[in-house]
């Protein structure tokens, strides 16, 4: 009897416990649910930490800087202002300008290079930016030392000649400088800037035997046209189009790919026979390179709304700087571009800094 007891007792304790297995199950199943859950929250809370917050660094005091690379007046000096102006009411920022002109926009660049990644110094910069670093030994890298904002505007070039010339055509300059090489003369803001490559290249694909003439601004190339020291000269519609029409200066053609609004009958370059020609001046916006990301596109945005405002773009309009804003890796692709084109036509064109 006793061995008997013992066994059913061992048996009763097996059953027991195989009847409350399922409900242990159970209750483990659920366990490792909520443990789940636990485990999902942390994660997204470790997330939450690592990742800046973007509406953090948008709305915290600062002041921001924008760096020309030009002295203040003229087409950069009012692009960067109008924008200022808008993003400080609109968005609440405090955003001021400043100018750090000199050495063909190196001084600006490597000043902007060296600045804290914080978002709070940018750069203007533009193809000087690029043609400087493949001509000169600069202390940055056209790309790799700043982060893509936004390619904002273009503004195009004027071939013009002084409106006492008996030149109306672009043809009639060309054949002018072929029948007496070297006695007519064009003039830019130079040398070694967009609109000098432009003229090299132009005198390259026509034939045109012009002899070049630099000035260091827009204002002295201006003067030196109507003044008859120089033939014709190519500036942005910003610094001659008051003049052309005033009646002081004849336009011959736009180097641009399209027709300019404030002269829809002056013809492009291409379209007076050489064919996909180009040389426009754009302007962009950088910050140094390893700017957080999240800041970045919250300039980014900021930016691209503002030179798209209304109220903005009809001022940037009336000075020929026309809104195409292109930002983040488009306007990396843009930049690729550009030092790719120009360090080609530097080398075609044999053009050098002595």
């Amino acid at each position: 009897m006793h061995r008997l007891g013992r066994r059913s007792f061992i048996a009763a304790l097996g059953g027991a416990a195989r009847a409350r297995q399922p409900a242990l199950r159970r209750a483990g199943g659920h366990m490792w649910k909520l443990l789940g859950v636990a485990a999902g929250a942390l994660a997204l809370l470790c997330v939450a930490i690592a990742v800046p917050d973007r509406s953090a660094w948008s709305q915290a005091a600062r002041t921001i800087r924008i760096v020309l690379p030009v002295p203040p007046g003229g087409s950069i000096d009012l692009l960067a202002r109008v924008l200022a102006d808008y993003i400080s009411t609109t968005d609440g920022q405090n955003m001021i300008v400043e100018s750090r002109p000199g050495a063909g926009g190196i001084i600006a660049a490597e000043a902007v290079a060296r600045a804290a990644p914080d978002g709070n110094t940018l750069l203007i910069n533009n193809n000087g930016i690029i043609i400087s670093a493949i001509l000169r030994k600069v202390n940055y890298d056209p790309i790799a030392s700043f982060e893509s904002i936004c390619y904002l505007v273009t503004t195009p070039q004027i071939v013009v000649v002084n409106s006492e010339t008996p030149y109306r055509t672009l043809a009639e300059l060309v054949d002018a400088a072929r029948a007496k090489p070297g006695e007519l003369s064009i003039a830019s803001v130079g040398p070694n800037t967009t609109q000098h490559i432009g003229i090299e290249r132009f005198k390259k694909l026509s034939g045109a035997n012009l002899t070049y003439v630099p000035y260091p601004g827009g204002a002295t190339t201006i003067n030196a046209l109507l003044g008859a020291h120089v033939t014709a000269a190519v500036l942005n519609w910003s610094e001659i189009g008051e003049h052309i029409l005033a009646g002081k200066a004849r336009a011959l053609a736009t180097m641009s790919l399209q027709r300019i609004e404030p002269l829809p009958d002056l013809p492009t370059v291409a379209e007076s026979g050489y064919k996909d020609f180009e040389t426009d001046v754009w302007f962009g916006v950088a910050a140094p390179a390893k700017t957080p990301k999240t800041t970045i596109s919250q300039l980014s945005d900021w930016f691209r709304a503002a030179v798209l405002a209304p109220q903005v773009k009809s001022k940037l309009v009336a000075q020929a700087l026309y809104p195409n804003p292109k930002c983040g890796a488009d306007f990396d692709a843009h930049l690729r571009h550009q030092s790719e084109l120009y360090t080609q036509l530097i080398h075609e064109l044999h053009i050098t800094t002595e």
